[in-house]
């Protein structure tokens, strides 16, 4: 509101004096009234809800009953396995958790530490933590705005407000218009002045208006702490996974418990057989692989320039179809470029400078010796807009160190700056500015060399360019320059010779373009948004293919008059926000999300931190971006390159699919076993395997195939394919009938395998030849669940040696347990025959061939 109010009133308002500035006294009072000019800091969790969070799942509830169970009924041995199972997978997630967010800690850093203040009618330097609302604050070249104030007195004054705007130009000040829109954007106020931004250029002073949390990056800072941390959809669909699972395991167990009391059984055998149950029904070491999986996945990303800070991020990314990506040094180079000019009466492309006549020299020559900033390879200082001038001349000119005699500095009136150099001993003045106001002041123009009048006809064409250019969104600085004879600054703006015109933009980065065409054949849409201007961003989206008409653009504005309903309607046909605020952002984001669009966001300003945070997966980068946005946001590029996004969704997308194998694996395995119970208990058998047998193959026997499962070769054709649904099902149809068929196959061999040995010798003995049919039947047929319709050879049977090692890891530890007589204590088991050893391998390779025999129906499914 306070750019909207006079200085008057505004001083009036909050009892201050422009001239003198508040009193110590009072200054105190209201800095202990209304505490220091700092961002508040978050909340985090205690290691205790970290532990809760950890163990809040129905799975753990059932294994810690089991638990509770199996040491009152005497089974210590299996108690502490299970005991030793919760802690493992408890500490695994803590340990990911247990990363303390950055953000808030970021913006405060971005606070000045200094700054200079009117108080008592005294100039003085105070820490900025110390500011409070009514204090005068004197601003200069160089120095960060320590809170948000009013400004009053402005002096060619320039301020780099990118990072929380998203304007790729530094915003020029101005105190002569009072601006009445209060909701006109961050970027058109033009008489204030923002907390973290930078002066680059002049001075000014201005009144605090508002102090830590009640800035702009206090509100930021906010969105930052309310934004609540979702879970990712491949957490909701293994809770879901993990919830149906409990269920089915406690109907399972009722049904044997009512089983066992109708054959008599004693109570304490039917709570022990439950506490089979339970083991068998739960993948312990589910959600350690899945870890462990996505752990690796980001080994292999860094490698890929792509660090990630969250784990789960990784799977959500190859489920993303929407891709929001801030302009300014994402889509764009951040680096305002002379891509094109006007001279000698004709258009150039940039590229194609040739400096091969006097017009031309000069025309350089204007660009440098007019010019405050300066630029080497190895460092940039001062206005972009004036770099991006160095940068092209410097590439065209061999000598640019002529002695400046004078100047006339930029105004916001005039919109011209002059400077008078010395050049060979002859004195020049140089002009730039607005085409429009230069060609007011010039009556000639050089062209090839010669200099001729400046005819209406040449005018006009010159201002036709402009308009051509202004159009393609490009920021246009006309040049002129004149022999100067007497040394008299009301000489030096007269008279001018005009030379011709750059045309500038921040450009789109080379190898966007080819990255937002790989995503378009992938399904994933990609929005532009932005801080600047409505044409300048379409005109970047339309360069990139971003959008093909001017109808695709929306501006923040527009968003404040639209109900949520309403912008959901219309966002589906957007893909260009344009004058957009932080707040606006996130409303962006949250819309896309509440269609069920799975949103990546990208950005690199402070700006950006509310929406990354928002977002599925936000990614910052690494080179450009600030603190707050690198801590706010999942994955952080390390090139700021935005193919680089494209790249980690194909290893999101892959990474999904490999999780996919390694639970479709284990829940075959896991139903397996129940079925391989429930079926002895129907049938009042004995109990064909013991809890410790079944925790044994759960987290040793099953884990390392589906761990090696999880890192699977990739599918080299993934980006041909649709982006998953966020409500598709972890688990399709078609795989579940699957992972029954096969559960069936791998129930009926073991208990064949245990009814020949029972009738041959005994139940130890029995348990034995189930324990080894059992595992080295889901062993083998982990080498089946690496495509679900290509045959194994198909694929290569070596093509992942890792699946390979762990097969013969797990055949091996299943060996020594059986043969080695201190293990078949403590296990409960005994050495087989050979016979019986050819058996049970027999009996543990069908069903690997049934699933292997069943492939081509999965191809003409």
């Amino acid at each position: 509101m306070w750019h909207s109010k006079s200085i008057e009133y505004i001083s009036k308002t909050l009892k201050t004096n422009t001239k003198t500035g508040l009193s110590t006294s009072y200054a105190s009072k209201l800095l202990q009234k209304n505490g220091t000019n700092e961002l508040n800091k978050e909340i985090k969790k205690s290691l205790l809800k970290l532990i809760f969070d950890q163990i809040n799942n129905i799975l753990i509830y059932i294994l810690i009953l089991s638990n509770i169970i199996s040491f009152f009924l005497g089974s210590h041995k299996e108690a502490i396995i299970i005991f030793l199972v919760i802690i493992l997978n408890s500490s695994i997630g803590i340990i990911q958790e247990y990363k303390s967010e950055k953000s808030l800690e970021s913006l405060k850093k971005l606070s000045s530490p200094k700054s200079i203040v009117k108080r008592d009618n005294k100039i003085i330097e105070i820490n900025s933590e110390n500011l409070v609302v009514g204090d005068i604050v004197l601003l200069d070249a160089g120095r960060i705005v320590p809170a948000d104030i009013r400004l009053f007195e402005c002096a060619n004054l320039k301020i780099d407000e990118s990072a929380l705007t998203g304007e790729s130009v530094p915003s020029e000040k101005s105190i002569d218009t009072l601006l009445k829109d209060e909701s006109i954007p961050l970027a058109d106020r033009k008489n204030m002045g923002y907390m973290s931004t930078i002066v680059t250029y002049g001075r000014g002073e201005g009144i605090v208006v508002s102090t830590g949390m009640n800035t702009e990056i206090g509100k930021i800072a906010s969105f930052l702490n309310d934004s609540k941390n979702e879970i990712t959809p491949l957490q909701k669909k293994l809770n879901i996974l993990g919830k149906n699972i409990g269920i089915l395991t406690i109907i399972i167990c009722v049904i044997i418990m009512i089983t066992g009391l109708i054959q008599g059984n004693k109570l304490i055998d039917i709570f022990f057989i439950a506490v089979s149950l339970a083991v068998a029904a739960i993948p312990e070491g589910l959600s350690t692989i899945v870890t462990i999986v996505l752990a690796i996945g980001v080994q292999k990303m860094i490698k890929k320039n792509a660090i990630v800070r969250k784990l789960s991020s990784v799977e959500t990314l190859g489920s993303v179809n929407v891709i929001c990506s801030d302009k300014t040094g994402t889509l764009t180079i951040n680096k305002m470029t002379v891509i094109e000019y006007f001279i000698n009466n004709s258009k150039f492309d940039a590229r194609e400078f040739k400096n091969d006549d006097n017009t031309k020299k000069f025309f350089i020559r204007s660009m440098t010796l007019c010019n405050d900033s300066s630029y080497s390879k190895d460092e940039e200082i001062g206005d972009p807009t004036e770099i991006a001038l160095l940068r092209f001349a410097y590439k065209n000119i061999e000598n640019h160190n002529f002695k400046r005699i004078s100047e006339i500095p930029f105004d916001s009136d005039r919109k011209l700056m002059t400077t008078v150099n010395n050049v060979h001993d002859i004195f020049y003045s140089f002009t730039k500015g607005a085409v429009d106001n230069l060609l007011k002041i010039c009556n000639k123009i050089s062209i090839n060399d010669n200099i001729h009048e400046l005819t209406d006809d040449i005018r006009k064409n010159i201002l036709n360019e402009t308009k051509r250019m202004g159009d393609s969104a490009l920021r246009t600085l006309g040049f002129a320059y004149k022999e100067i004879i007497n040394l008299t600054k009301d000489n030096y703006e007269d008279n001018l010779i005009f030379l011709g015109i750059v045309g500038m933009i921040d450009p789109p980065r080379e190898e966007v373009k080819q990255s937002i065409e790989i995503s378009k054949k992938s399904g994933i849409k990609t929005i532009m948004i932005t801080g600047d201007h409505r044409n300048t961003a379409f005109a970047i989206a339309k360069n990139l293919s971003i959008a093909e008409n001017i109808d695709e653009t929306m501006l923040g504005s527009e968003i404040n008059k639209l109900t949520d309903n309403e912008l959901n309607d219309k966002i589906k046909n957007i893909s260009v926000f344009a004058r957009v605020s932080p707040e606006h952002k996130v409303k962006i984001v949250r819309s896309l999300k509440s269609l069920g669009n799975i949103v990546a966001m990208t950005g690199d300003g402070v700006n950006d931190a509310p929406s990354l945070k928002m977002a599925d997966v936000g990614i910052s980068m690494g080179i450009t971006g600030t603190d707050v946005c690198k801590n706010a946001s999942d994955i952080i590029l390390t090139d700021d390159n935005f193919k680089t996004i494209i790249t980690s969704i194909e290893e999101g997308r892959n990474i999904f699919n490999n999780i996919k194998k390694s639970v479709i694996f284990l829940l075959t395995c896991n139903l397996g076993e129940i079925l391989t119970i429930f079926v002895s208990i129907l049938f009042n058998f004995e109990l064909p395997l013991s809890p410790t047998h079944l925790l044994w193959i759960n987290l040793i026997t099953d884990s390392l195939p589906a761990l090696s499962l999880g890192v699977d070769t990739h599918d080299k054709n993934i980006m041909n394919n649709k982006p998953k649904k966020s409500n598709e099902n972890l688990i399709s149809k078609s795989n579940i009938l699957k992972l029954i068929f096969n559960a069936l196959i791998i129930g009926i061999v073991s208990i064949i395998s245990f009814l020949i040995g029972y009738k041959k010798i005994g139940l130890v003995y029995a348990q034995s030849m189930t324990f080894i049919v059992l595992s080295f039947s889901q062993l083998f047929l982990s080498l089946s669940m690496r495509s679900e319709d290509k045959y194994l050879l198909e694929i290569g049977l070596f093509s992942n040696m890792k699946l390979i090692f762990s097969i013969l890891i797990g055949l091996i530890i299943q060996i020594i347990i059986i043969t080695t007589p201190s293990l078949n204590i403590f296990f409960g088991t005994q050495t087989l025959s050979t016979k019986d050893w050819i058996t049970s391998i027999a009996l543990s390779i069908i069903p690997f061939i049934v699933n292997e025999f069943l492939k081509p129906f999965s191809k003409n499914k």
